[in-house]
């Protein structure tokens, strides 16, 4: 037991006081003379003994009396003294991923989980709160009493290990500090481990929220299967985690216009196609009816007018074969005699291509230069008899240079199948045995940060890559190689002139690294925003001559279609969609944790921390006692005779 003020304790010597007051008596005796004294001598023992009793029993009720009023004002409270001297610290992890919607026996999670944080949180104790996307940090309930109650839910959930090392971070660096970390979650399983490791300070508290079921239907992804002269066609892939169902109603829209409607039956996975006319612009979202989790009901996508990818030839040879990769559908061909150039073009292409010069003339050199630092792509083809000097000073900007020719002949055997050219679909399987196309001549290259997507047998490069300048070491006319017959060449230089306009996707998701291209000439300190209503946001976005390179990663937070404007003028539009991730409701078995407590209730793990530093205040029992003795004395004084 313990006392709030124990200097009163020193009062506790005035119960010497009745003890000497009955001791002592001050008050003196006088005898007196009777005659027959026997029957009343008797009658005087039997009254003393009484007396005595009497007054023993006042005595130790009184000095009880005045003990208790004198605890009583010492406030006495007990509580576990290893805990009750240590400063703590209290740090909240609160999950408000897309998962946390699903409902709980209470309604959904996270709403349930904040009313259980204001409830059995002190309103005036200091703690920290972290969700996925804020912080409070060395706050109060009262405080962000209502920054909970409003709390959104967050599009790029942390994993656990990322969750608990930002914890950690809350805590202060005293030592002696007793620290209580609680995570409110419903841990969904990912890919991530968690094997939480702490100090023998820090108390870890888990509280796994759980759904009272584990059903949900959602839209899984959308792509573009087919392309007619008239038609596109998208398929839409949903999955469900739940129970079968026979009809689930499926709807698109365009700009909030239903333009087409079907259901599909649906066990674990199902499929349907929309067609869509070729030369319409679409703002398209498709919907499905689902009462769990909402944000995976939705799926934006657009189909935007497709900007042309701008391609100049600047050739000395035959160049028919790239007119024929480069097809007016999708790209802008220009061909150029070496010595009929405009250069005034080269600034207004996407991809120049040099075919197969003989030289490469100051002034074109200096073009290309100022045309690749504006993130223009430049593919270089060598002639069987170049001015090597000539192209050493362009080759030398990039960090490579080109070697006298060397007549053998050598095989094309080796494809850098992990290279962006060549991993998107190009290949269903790695081939290891095709007919190798050949070259009688080729250039030894010797280049830095170069990375070879082509390559001879003996390791060296046929095609290699620096930042956006593609390098051939062997001139491609049919004289001194087979490369054009070969099927690689329509994918490599296919994919070179798309890459150097990246137009949007169908769709992006959010929390992940994305980049597009948008063509347009912005003014001087002009930029692109991307608007939705009242969100109007600046992506980082770099500026070339003819157009703007966008990436984005963690903005925008809320799916939806988003125009891109520049000085009020919408050029495109642009989806993004939430990580699908969290659709399915599974969860991690917490059981196996070693290193802190897991229970289902918030109010049970906030009553174990609270009982851990718990004062039970014992003045009011000390009060009642007293008056207890004080009521036991008058009944001393009234009826004991």
């Amino acid at each position: 037991m313990q006392f709030k003020h124990p200097e009163l304790l020193y009062a506790l010597f005035l119960l010497l006081v009745p003890i000497i007051v009955h001791l002592f008596q001050l008050r003196k005796f006088q005898k007196e003379a009777f005659t027959n004294v026997a029957f009343l001598k008797e009658a005087t023992i039997q009254t003393r003994k009484s007396s005595q009793i009497k007054k023993w029993l006042i005595l130790f009720t009184r000095l009880l009396l005045l003990a208790a009023i004198i605890l009583a004002f010492a406030q006495p409270f007990t509580s576990k003294s290893n805990s009750f001297n240590t400063k703590k610290e209290t740090v909240i992890y609160l999950d408000n991923s897309f998962s946390m919607q699903a409902k709980g026996s209470k309604g959904d999670l996270l709403k349930r989980a904040v009313q259980d944080i204001i409830s059995n949180v002190p309103e005036d104790e200091n703690i920290s709160v972290i969700t996925n996307d804020d912080v409070f940090k060395n706050t109060t309930i009262k405080a962000i009493k209502n920054d909970l109650l409003q709390l959104e839910y967050a599009s790029n959930p942390l994993t656990l290990e990322a969750a608990l090392l930002k914890s950690n971070t809350f805590f202060s660096k005293q030592k002696n500090i007793v620290k209580n970390l609680v995570f409110i979650s419903d841990f969904q399983q990912d890919d991530s481990e968690f094997t939480p490791k702490l100090d023998s300070l820090t108390n870890l508290h888990f509280v796994q929220l759980k759904p009272v079921n584990t059903n949900n239907v959602a839209i899984d992804s959308a792509f573009i299967t087919a392309t007619t002269a008239s038609t596109i066609d998208i398929k839409v892939l949903i999955k469900n985690s739940g129970k079968p169902i026979d009809n689930l109603p499926v709807s698109l829209f365009n700009n909030e216009v239903l333009i087409a409607k079907t259901s599909v039956a649906i066990n674990d996975r199902a499929e349907t196609t929309f067609s869509l006319p070729i030369k319409d612009v679409i703002n398209g979202k498709i919907t499905i009816d689902d009462a769990n989790l909402q944000f995976d009901n939705n799926l934006f996508f657009n189909i935007n007018e497709t900007s042309k990818i701008k391609v100049l030839s600047i050739h000395a040879e035959n160049d028919a074969f790239l007119k024929r990769i480069y097809t007016e559908d999708e790209f802008l061909f220009t061909s150029s005699p070496e010595n009929q150039l405009n250069y005034s073009l080269i600034d207004q292409q996407h991809v120049v291509i040099l075919n197969e010069l003989k030289t490469i003339p100051n002034a074109l050199i200096a073009a290309l230069k100022s045309f690749t630092n504006q993130g223009g792509s430049l593919i270089i083809i060598p002639s069987t008899s170049i001015n090597l000097e000539s192209y050493n000073e362009l080759l030398n900007t990039f960090g490579s240079n080109f070697s006298n020719s060397i007549q053998t002949e050598k095989r094309i055997t080796t494809i850098n199948y992990s290279h962006p050219l060549y991993n998107s679909g190009v290949f269903e399987k790695q081939v290891t045995n095709f007919q190798y196309p050949t070259t009688a001549s080729f250039y030894p290259i010797a280049s830095k940060n170069a990375s070879d997507v082509l390559k001879f047998e003996d390791g060296k490069p046929f095609l290699n890559q620096t930042k956006n300048i593609y390098l051939f070491t062997a001139a491609l006319n049919t004289a001194n190689s087979s490369f054009k017959n070969s099927p690689l060449i329509v994918p490599t230089l296919y994919n070179i002139g798309k890459f150097s306009l990246k137009n949007p996707a169908l769709y992006y998701t959010i929390g992940q690294e994305n980049t597009f291209d948008v063509e347009t000439e912005l003014q001087q300190d002009a930029i692109v925003t991307l608007v939705n209503g009242d969100i109007n946001m600046i992506p980082k976005q770099q500026y070339f001559n003819n157009k703007v390179v966008i990436n984005t990663s963690e903005t925008p937070s809320t799916a939806a279609i988003y125009t891109i404007n520049t000085n009020n003028e919408s050029l495109k539009s642009v989806s993004y969609n939430y990580n699908r991730a969290e659709s399915t409701l599974v969860y991690r078995n917490l059981s196996a944790l070693k290193n802190g407590t897991v229970s289902d209730s918030i109010t049970e793990i906030f009553d174990t921390i609270k009982s851990d530093t718990k004062v039970n205040a014992l003045w009011k029992w000390f009060v009642i006692f007293a008056l207890a003795l004080l009521i036991i004395e008058m009944l001393i004084l009234k009826y004991f005779k």
